[in-house]
């Protein structure tokens, strides 16, 4: 079955399955909260921000090598893999425990920890699905329509801007309805405002790493990014590249 793909599509089946483990991985260990000092300043962070860089990175590549269209479809698969891994967690904390598990001296995984850890991760999850969905369309949205009146020039400004706009609604929205009830409220204003910024300095600071990737995925690996129309519509499939030698 793979031998009948080119390498343009095992490339796009890589940076999917990638893309999806990121967002997983970030809704799963997104209930853990720690504390930072940032220019004199202590700020909270959710450690799901830790995939953050590798999804934004990824986005980008999809939306500038395949189209918003394949961009969106990977961001209905991910949802689907987010609304899958959310039911298989809360039939996992709804299942009756072994009472082998209650006994004294048992020194395995106890109900309270688990129910505490995955219990509290099915809110993570539900505001995370809401929050990303959003996000991921907007953001695939203003990328496509930066580079559709740019005529593929600028880059930086595609990839800076479609974050500047996407992630405010992401990080609102996911802090908001995971944390409202929970903390306080100026907690939570301070877990968007710190998430936010640090996006913002992330998105600059990989600017670098897109032109990379973009020149990997063209001179190295042959695959040429697709242009697009007015709409922001792919015009046509490009054509391999000559690779470098």
């Amino acid at each position: 079955m793979l031998q009948s793909l080119d390498t343009r599509g095992k490339l796009f089946l890589t940076l999917s399955a990638l893309f999806v483990s990121a967002l997983l991985v970030g809704d799963l260990i997104g209930g853990k909260l720690f504390e930072a000092n940032v220019l004199g300043f202590t700020v909270r962070y959710s450690v799901g921000i830790i995939p953050f860089p590798l999804t934004f990175l990824l986005t980008d590549l999809l939306n500038e090598f395949y189209g918003k269209r394949a961009a969106r479809v990977v961001t209905w698969v991910g949802f689907a893999m987010a609304l899958f891994t959310f039911g298989v967690v809360t039939l996992a904390v709804a299942l009756p425990w072994d009472p082998v598990t209650q006994e004294p001296g048992w020194s395995g995984i106890t109900q309270p920890a688990f129910d505490t850890v995955f219990g509290g991760g099915q809110r993570i999850l539900a505001a995370s699905m809401v929050a990303y969905l959003a996000a991921q369309f907007v953001d695939i949205a203003v990328f496509a329509k930066v580079k559709a009146v740019t005529g593929g020039r600028l880059l930086w400004l595609r990839a800076t801007g479609s974050t500047l706009v996407s992630q405010l609604i992401d990080t609102a929205l996911i802090q908001a309805l995971a944390w409202v009830g929970v903390l306080p409220a100026e907690k939570v204003l301070s877990l968007i405002v710190a998430s936010y910024v640090t996006k913002l300095v992330v998105a600059v600071g990989l600017t670098p790493v897109i032109y990379a990737g973009h020149a990997v995925m063209e001179r190295v690996l042959g695959i040429p990014a697709v242009r697009l129309d007015a709409q922001g519509e792919v015009l046509a499939e490009p054509a391999p590249v000559p690779r470098a030698p």
